[in-house]
């Protein structure tokens, strides 16, 4: 009995509902849509501007020319904003009073992805819309080959992003590179490489680590590349162009540099061995050489010697003369 007693109040109130509301229209058929009784309300919770109230002003005079209460095709209206490409949901309907009220939630982009040489916006659900020349919304820049299955993860990485201070002060864009994500930071001009979507907060915290006891201690600008995609693990690469890391770097191309010279001497000095070995081939010619050269030697000590009686002589004979 109690159920029969449910069903009847049920249709009662129902029943009553449509004699209202087939009596306010009946009453308010006829009188004209104003722009004081359109009531356009955005109810999202982050303020975007991508539908302007203009404009949906003006969707509601078009599938409305006459502007009468009675003409009005709430359904139509309501799927016409709906396929707006910014607009989340909408919501149409009409006072007792003749009110026209539209409640629009308009779609809030994650980030902005980079695709193909084309930008659009992707909202939390991962749904795509393009971005608007009147306004633009402040977000994430993504870049890379990105599927639309990684979309919703992708999404789910900026958020934890924006959430967490120390990851919204370092993180301003990701990039794609392969299958290997990267993440753009605002200090340095490093990358933190993190691999795949999973385990991101793990990977976080454990370049939160190593900022917090080796990087704040060090110029950022002396690394290129960071990466905490292996577990349990951190793998850092240095800049090429970073001053003090120049020295190391001309050091090991000196040392290169070095490396040739070194040889080419050794070549030099593994050539004079190989002159000076055939000495025991012609060991001849130098005993040939020596030979003549202690016969000259004796020569000359004989010429001298002959020489010196000759002169000696002729003395004597002219101190004979002058006696």
């Amino acid at each position: 009995m109690k159920n029969k007693y449910r069903i009847l109040k049920i249709v009662v109130t129902v029943i009553i509902l449509g004699l209202l509301l087939s009596f306010s229209l009946k009453r308010f058929g006829n009188q004209q849509i104003s722009d004081n009784k359109i009531s356009v309300k955005m109810s999202e919770r982050t303020p975007v501007y991508f539908v302007d109230e203009k404009d949906i002003r003006e969707i509601v005079k078009k599938e409305n020319p006459s502007g009468k209460v009675g003409e009005l095709n709430i359904p139509s209206l309501e799927k016409k904003i709906n396929a707006l490409p910014a607009v989340d949901s909408a919501n149409v309907y009409l006072n007792l009073n003749g009110k026209l009220n539209l409640d629009i939630k308009q779609r809030v982009p994650v980030f902005r992805l980079n695709k193909d040489g084309k930008d659009f916006y992707v909202d939390e659900k991962g749904i795509e819309f393009p971005i608007s020349k009147t306004y633009s919304h402040p977000c994430m820049l993504v870049t890379g080959n990105i599927q639309p299955d990684e979309y919703e993860k992708l999404a789910e990485l900026v958020e934890k992003i924006d959430k967490d201070d120390f990851s919204k002060k370092y993180f301003i864009g990701i990039s794609k590179y392969k299958d290997s994500y990267n993440l753009l930071t605002s200090e340095g001009n490093y990358r933190v490489e993190i691999g795949d979507l999973d385990n991101i907060d793990f990977k976080v915290r454990g370049f939160k680590t190593f900022v917090e006891k080796y990087l704040v201690y060090q110029d950022p600008q002396k690394y290129s590349m960071i990466s905490v995609k292996y577990q349990n693990q951190i793998v850092t690469t240095l800049n090429p162009y970073f001053k003090e890391n120049d020295s190391l770097l001309k050091a090991g191309k000196l040392e290169l540099a070095k490396a040739p010279s070194l040889t080419a001497i050794a070549k030099k000095t593994d050539a004079k061995p190989k002159i000076a070995e055939p000495k025991k081939t012609n060991s001849s010619k130098p005993k040939e050489n020596t030979k003549p050269k202690t016969q000259a030697k004796e020569k000359t000590k004989t010429v001298k010697r002959t020489q010196a009686p000759v002169q000696s002589k002729p003395k004597p004979k002219s101190k004979v003369k002058i006696e």
